[in-house]
């Protein structure tokens, strides 16, 4: 846990001093769209009063944008933004139950190196830090026959790594390939009714994504 806490503090205080001392010129910015898919790689704790049970989110696609400001040719830093929608489902006891649904939005900040910025073909690699805000959470009927009132998830702050490539397709745009790891971890609080209580989840999605890009 310390390692971490001190690699995301390196990771601010480096990105903050490359962003300021950074001159802006043109072709220092890429924007880019993709499809993403979003496959948690999730495990959890008991559900309160069910042995060997346990929660998992699905598999979610989704849009994202992100934005790229380079700080010298190969260094970059990326900001990516995307929101999911997630169905929560029980596993082990409670396998194939109904806990509900949760939406999550993940901004995520990565500090790039591309091996070779001047080439048709770009790929590069990042690690760095994110921040993730659960809201729109519903009680799905597992939940509801049980008594339960209501549930709320701990937004979390982790770090992420992340590898790519760019692929020219003209002048102006290129094609784009992207994974992602990113470290999700939560608590969510079941409210009222028999199930009552935390269960720890960890969700640690891998980010799979296609898109295009420009640069500017």
């Amino acid at each position: 846990m310390q390692i971490q806490k001190n690699l995301v503090k390196f990771l601010i205080g480096a990105s903050c001093y490359l962003a300021l001392s950074a001159p802006i010129h043109a072709d220092d910015w890429l924007v880019r769209a993709r499809v993403i898919a979003v496959d948690p790689d999730s495990s959890s704790s008991a559900v309160p009063g069910v042995a060997n049970s346990g929660v998992e989110p699905d598999l979610a696609p989704t849009l994202e944008v992100d934005f790229t400001r380079f700080l010298s040719q190969q260094w970059g830093l990326e900001l990516i933004l995307a929101t999911t929608k997630h169905d929560i489902e029980g596993t082990g006891a409670l396998a194939g139950a109904d806990v509900g649904e949760v939406k999550v939005l993940p901004p995520t900040l990565t500090l790039q190196y591309h091996f070779m910025p001047t080439n048709s073909v770009r790929p590069y690699a990042g690690i760095g830090i994110n921040y993730t805000k659960f809201y729109g959470e519903k009680l799905g009927s597992a939940l509801i026959a049980n008594g339960a009132t209501g549930i709320d998830y701990d937004d979390s702050f982790g770090l992420a790594a992340q590898a790519g490539m760019d692929i020219d397709i003209n002048k102006n745009w290129f094609f784009n390939i992207d994974v992602k790891y990113i470290n999700i971890d939560t608590t969510a609080t079941i409210q009222g009714g028999a199930l009552a209580g935390d269960v720890d989840v960890d969700i640690n999605p891998w980010v799979y994504g296609i898109g295009i890009g420009t640069r500017f």
